[in-house]
């Protein structure tokens, strides 16, 4: 079956006719001449020569023509193949008949294939040559011994990382299955001998001319136990270097993974060939000095590492992650550490998958995270990017993408597999739990549940986990075990909860799920029914058992556990308890049964006179609330009232509005805040004089119309900037147009703008930010995750907030769209960047997102002109800021930015909302009957983030910025902008028309 080619020179000749003398009787010249083409083959380029002269010595020359079976599936093999030249179809039968194979790719020049040898499985595919092939073949016995010796060095050659071709006949061709099998080297780094992708070849090169220019004494030869390693770094100086670099480096594991990504590309060697980079003094070296005398960058060179330094850092910044989470991954488990662990942990809960699992599981997740892999299907080469697969059953039946989990019915039911999955796409990478793992978790979690019935139904669900605070040497006893609240009756929870709080110690401290439960039971038990089961929580009797001192104890226990949690509650809830009668009729009998039980037990005294001041005041500001309203002038979006100083919102709060009609005429009506739209249309219809059929509508700048439905309440805080109510009959829809005043200014206010500081521009907008975040009551984020209407409450703070944020983002962009001149337009583009790093500077991370947004707005980033004019410097701002707004892997970059500030800080609200929504959809509020409590302590712990921006005031009197510049106060508090994106758009264009 094969066929000797005739060779093209004497060069070749020499080289065939060397590779087909038997192996005993080649000579160091025929080895030298064999070596001399190998080092050719692109598959070799980068062995060690010794193992290269063991390949040359045992290595045999087949050429086959086009159409030649080399081996059929199912085959035992006996050699290893690499292609020198030619190609070769990769064919796969699901059936035991050969006729039904399917070509599932093609393998080219440079790759390899038969790993199969190693242990004497059959053959996966059957593999048939494309064209006329050269082949060079290495006999089992003969390969095992290599890859005995330097597998490190050849794992890269058990799967094709080079040259894969397409054969055009299928786009959603699968990995050859020889080289997915499961065999004991899968494990082993494929990336030692990948070639690396431009970019980050580029980035290594960046880094290696870097370090050569401000710090060349980190890369020389390094001596350790007698021996000498050439141009070798140190992992620590590594790290220690890239953290002085650039701001966008926050932690030594940032850096590792940062450099992890230059290990797995193989831009960066450990040379000992460790796949993980360690923060240690390990020696690692850069590809660039893998060559004997590497040249020293040129001057040239020096400057343009210097340009790129940080554009490449990045980079690295937002892919390092991930190469770090691999690094993890591919650990055994018993070398993952603590914070390995932790690492996984948050990884978890960002991953589509996992994210309907309450913290109860996460918590089992984050204790068994040492069993997961990672598994890598490769086809072409190894990537980072997680893609997609596909489940096939009888046909393709759907496409799993990144986030998807599959295999968990079949692991719970011990039952076969249902479908088939192939990879649609190349590089997929996967987390893998072993079946023997996966039972062991679920059986972990069933342990540890203890379940209170009555009547036969669970009425509450507690998880039991070891306490390490009281954990002992001789091993835990039951009395060592804390019990944590999964779900449960709203009664039962509460009574749980009363019975762990400790008495010793700060409320937040001991009873953090208390204060989850205050904060959030408005979403399955209202204070209408809540205040009576505390009324009921409170012993009116003593203990029926024990001496009279522990019936006197238990009971005092229990009455000031109770006072204590109505404390809180009052607390937490402030004025919008006194905007409800039966709160306050509740705190007041309350205060009445304390004060009996005070002249009893003199113990009660000292709660008592906390709870009086607490119950006077929300009981008086109740009566004057009820008396007198205030009253807001006009709607939020404008007026005089900005200029003040923000105060709360309350729903009993009356506002003047003006409602118009078709015509554009309009109607002042008075109403409460949280008045609904079924009562502003009644407030309409008596000025009207009609109410015939009226609908109430939100019109915002560019026409568009939404109807409010007549349950909806408070809607004047949700109306868009320039967006205005309209009321009419439902046939005269079509005919409402915009008012003129919602069309926005039509020039800018670059005059007065330009001589402002950008400086005192940050400060007075982070101090009215502050003002607005202040009002914004904790319990508002609850009621707009869960609906205003379902908890019957209003979100008015919040809305002024989160509108505030759209004002700002608009401003931007008006303002540089209304500027007609190019020069002042760069100025302007300035101007915004030193704006947006003062607040960032100020922690004010809401306005500092806003403007960095509006710059990125189609209509302003399209203006080429402009910024191709911006100074580098800027443009380096702007990248870094950007950057910090990476929305992926869940705006890791900002996490870990707010992570290191101190507070006061004004968050990025927009983002606090989607954590919200994202633990709302993603979980239950009941499960089986049961008010999933897991998921409140999820929502308080997004809610506790507010509350900890907040706990250190936003200090007026700042030195940073000056105040004397009253009208920057009236500026910022008052930004008239455009906000219909089609006329911002239109004028853009008309600035700088698109280049045809």
């Amino acid at each position: 079956r094969y066929t000797y080619a005739a060779p093209a020179d004497s060069s070749s000749a020499a080289y065939l006719g060397t590779l087909c003398k038997c192996i005993l009787a080649r000579s160091g010249e025929d080895v030298d001449i064999i070596l001399a083409r190998l080092k050719n083959v692109k598959a070799f380029e980068r062995f060690h020569p010794s193992l290269l002269q063991r390949i040359c010595l045992c290595g045999f020359y087949e050429c086959l023509e086009k159409g030649i079976t080399l081996y059929r599936q199912g085959d035992i093999g006996t050699s290893w193949y690499a292609v020198l030249s030619g190609s070769l179809d990769v064919k796969v039968s699901e059936t035991s008949s050969y006729q039904d194979a399917v070509t599932i790719c093609t393998l080219g020049t440079g790759t390899a294939f038969g790993e199969s040898i190693l242990d004497n499985t059959p053959r996966h595919a059957t593999i048939v040559t494309r064209e006329s092939s050269e082949l060079l073949r290495i006999e089992q016995r003969e390969f095992r011994s290599l890859w005995e010796k330097y597998h490190q060095c050849m794992a890269g050659l058990l799967v094709p990382p080079y040259g894969v071709m397409e054969s055009g006949c299928s786009a959603d061709r699968m990995p050859d299955k020889e080289n997915i099998s499961n065999n004991s080297f899968v494990s082993v780094s494929k990336h030692q001998n990948k070639v690396p992708s431009e970019k980050i070849l580029r980035a290594g090169k960046i880094l290696r001319n870097a370090i050569l220019s401000r710090a060349p004494h980190m890369i020389r030869d390094r001596k350790y136990h007698l021996k000498t390693y050439r141009q070798c770094c140190v992992g620590t100086e590594l790290v220690d270097w890239q953290m002085q670099q650039s701001s966008c480096v926050h932690s030594r594991i940032q850096a590792v993974g940062m450099w992890q990504v230059l290990l797995e590309e193989g831009v960066l060697n450990h040379v000992d060939q460790e796949l993980s980079f360690q923060d240690k003094y390990l020696f690692y070296r850069f590809l660039d000095d893998e060559q004997e005398d590497a040249p020293f960058p040129s001057e040239e060179e020096r400057k343009e590492s210097q340009e790129e330094l940080q554009d490449t850092l990045l980079l690295l910044s937002q892919i390092g992650p991930d190469a770090h989470m691999r690094m993890i991954l591919r650990k055994h488990p018993s070398e993952r550490t603590a914070d390995d662990l932790e690492i996984i942990y948050e990884e978890l809960l960002h991953i589509k998958a996992l994210s309907h699992l309450s913290t109860t599981v996460s918590t089992v997740s984050r204790n068994h995270a040492q069993l997961l892999r990672l598994l890598s299907h490769l086809r072409a080469e190894w990537q980072t990017a997680t893609t997609c697969a596909c489940v096939v059953i009888s046909g393709v039946v759907c496409t799993l993408h990144e986030g998807d989990d599959f295999g968990k019915l079949a692991l719970v039911n011990d039952a076969p597999r249902a479908a088939s999955i192939v990879l649609r796409e190349d590089n997929c990478h996967f987390l893998r739990v072993d079946k023997e793992d996966f039972n062991r978790i679920l059986r972990d979690v069933e342990a540890n549940t203890v379940r209170l019935k009555e009547h036969g139904q669970d009425v509450l669900v507690l998880e039991k986990s070891l306490s390490s605070s009281r954990t002992s040497s001789h091993g835990a006893s039951s009395s060592h075990y804390k019990y944590k609240v999964m779900s449960g009756t709203p009664e039962k929870i509460l009574e749980h909860l009363l019975e762990m709080m400790r008495l010793d110690s700060q409320f937040t401290e001991s009873d953090s799920s208390l204060d989850d439960f205050v904060l959030t039971h408005c979403v399955f038990i209202p204070n209408s029914q809540l205040c009576p089961v505390l009324m009921a929580q409170y012993p009116f009797s003593t203990a029926l058992q024990g001496s009279e001192q522990e019936k006197l104890d238990y009971t005092l226990n229990n009455k000031r556990r109770v006072i204590r949690l109505v404390m809180q509650w009052a607390a937490v809830h402030g004025d919008h308890l006194q905007e409800e009668d039966v709160s306050v009729a509740f705190l007041e009998e309350f205060l009445v049964a304390v004060s009996n039980d005070a002249k009893v037990i003199p113990a009660l005294k000292d709660q008592l006179t906390t709870l009086e001041r607490i119950v006077k005041q929300n009981t008086e500001d109740a009566r004057i609330s009820q008396k007198k309203h205030k009253v807001l002038l006009r709607q939020f979006s404008m007026g005089d009232e900005k200029l003040q100083k923000r105060q709360p919102i309350k729903s009993n709060d009356e506002i003047l509005l003006k409602v118009y009609c078709c015509d554009h005429t309009y109607t002042t009506i008075r109403v409460p805040v949280a008045a609904s739209v079924r009562e502003v249309i009644g407030a309409v219809a008596d000025k009207l004089g009609s109410a015939e059929d009226l609908l109430l509508v939100n019109l915002s700048s560019a026409g568009e119309k939404v109807i409010f439905k007549p349950n909806d309440v408070s809607v004047f805080s949700t109306l868009s900037i320039n967006g205005r109510l309209f009321a009419c009959r439902r046939d005269q829809l079509d005919s409402l147009t915009p008012l003129p005043e919602q069309e926005g200014p039509s020039a800018g206010f670059l005059a007065s703008f330009e001589l402002m500081s950008s400086k005192d521009v940050a400060y007075h907008m982070t101090s009215y930010d502050w003002e607005l975040f202040h009002c914004v009551h904790e319990l508002e984020l609850i009621y707009h995750t869960f609906g205003r209407q379902n908890v019957k409450k209003t979100t008015v703070n919040l809305d002024l907030f989160l509108r505030r944020f759209n004002e700002i983002q608009f401003w931007v962009i008006t303002e540089i769209c209304l500027c007609s001149q190019l020069s002042k337009r760069v100025q302007l583009l300035k101007k915004f960047i030193k704006i947006a790093a003062h607040c960032k500077e100020y922690r004010n991370l809401n306005a500092f997102f806003a403007i960095i947004m509006g710059m990125s707005n189609p209509a302003v980033c399209r203006l080429s002109q402009t910024w191709e004019k911006l100074p580098s410097k800027f443009k380096k701002f702007y990248g870094e800021f950007e950057n910090l707004m990476d929305p992926s892997r869940n705006h890791r970059a900002y996490r870990l930015t707010v992570a290191k500030l101190e507070p006061p800080i004004i968050p990025f609200m927009p983002l606090l909302i989607k954590d919200m929504t994202f633990t709302h959809e993603g979980n239950k509020t009941c499960i089986d009957n049961l008010v999933n409590f897991e998921k409140m302590r999820m929502i308080a712990n997004t809610v506790k983030i507010l509350r900890y921006c907040r706990s250190q005031p936003f200090s007026p009197d700042s030195p940073l910025a000056s105040k004397n510049h009253p009208e920057v106060r009236t500026y910022v508090r008052q930004l008239n902008v455009i906000d219909n994106q089609r006329t911002l758009t239109q004028l853009s264009h008309g600035l700088e028309p698109r280049r045809s």
